[in-house]
């Protein structure tokens, strides 16, 4: 007690927080914004002033290019096939993981978490060595006229590989907070497996969902390394966004590329909004249990 009242004096204050002085926290805070409008709003800006430098009708004129529709449309089917797998994967996932106890549930974890941790490079030479023609499976692959490498399935593929950890990560500390009183709840009540998850898990986990398909989605739409790799850059074919906006730009399309990046950037910008509104329902759901139902 003598110790706490020797510092509250020293503060000026009876039982006042410590706190730092005004200059210090006004440079801090000077600081964080500045290093964000500088490597992040100021970058963002710059795509979207290029992209219009030359009017908005360059850029639709831009954005209706065969070749651009045909990577746009392949984005899309690519992002369309890959995030149900992903949303079907992650609850599993999650379910067992956070409501169940078994071996080998560390390797598991361990094992979502691989993508985070391998180069989309490497995850995409990892699929030419497996489907390629000169791999493990390529042989068979040519015999029987599957071709899964330089076409859409290699692609849908190696997305499917950096993007699964997404759904399981945001909703497996989700449902651990949660506990298992609720599901253990019906299921004594004689409520059954789907019934349980419907009814019960699903309204508590129904916004961490959406935080991990915004992000999945986001990330599917914007693959650059792993998609590079097992593509083959075939024009109008097998070209997606990211990769469709490196080839204009080497080939000095400038305003082209840049309306095309601004696809993506819109994205992120839709992506940022989603995942702010997510969050608050998030914490507002841990912080009241059972309100959102």
């Amino acid at each position: 007690m003598n110790v706490a009242a020797s510092l509250n004096r020293k503060n000026g204050k009876n039982g006042s927080n410590v706190s730092e002085p005004v200059w210090v926290r006004v440079l801090l805070t000077s600081v964080a914004l500045g290093f964000i409008a500088l490597f992040l709003l100021l970058p963002l800006g710059a795509v979207f002033v290029q992209a219009l430098e030359k009017g908005w009708d360059a850029y639709l004129a831009a954005l209706k290019e065969p070749d651009t529709l045909s990577a746009i449309r392949l984005t899309v089917i690519t992002a369309a096939l890959c995030v149900p797998v992903n949303l079907l994967f992650g609850i599993i996932a999650a379910w067992g993981i956070a409501k169940f106890s078994f071996p080998g549930k560390s390797l598991l974890i361990t094992l979502i978490d691989l993508p985070f941790s391998v180069s989309p490079v490497v995850s995409g030479l990892i699929y030419v060595l497996i489907f390629g023609l000169q791999g493990c499976l390529g042989p068979w692959l040519q015999a029987h006229d599957i071709k899964i490498i330089f076409a859409i399935p290699g692609i849908v593929l190696a997305t499917i590989f950096v993007t699964f950890p997404f759904v399981a990560r945001e909703l497996i500390p989700l449902m651990e907070s949660q506990g298992r009183d609720e599901e253990e709840a019906a299921l004594t009540l004689g409520a059954g497996g789907l019934q349980t998850f419907f009814r019960v898990t699903f309204p508590n986990i129904k916004w961490g969902i959406l935080y991990g398909v915004i992000l999945c989605n986001a990330r599917a739409m914007g693959e650059f390394g792993a998609v590079s790799v097992v593509s083959g850059h075939v024009r109008g074919a097998t070209n997606t966004i990211p990769l469709q906006v490196e080839i204009l730009y080497n080939e000095y399309s400038y305003a082209a590329a840049f309306a095309v990046a601004s696809l993506l950037a819109l994205l992120a910008l839709v992506t940022l909004a989603v995942k702010t509104v997510a969050e608050w329902k998030i914490h507002q759901t841990l912080a009241t249990p059972g309100s959102e139902r």
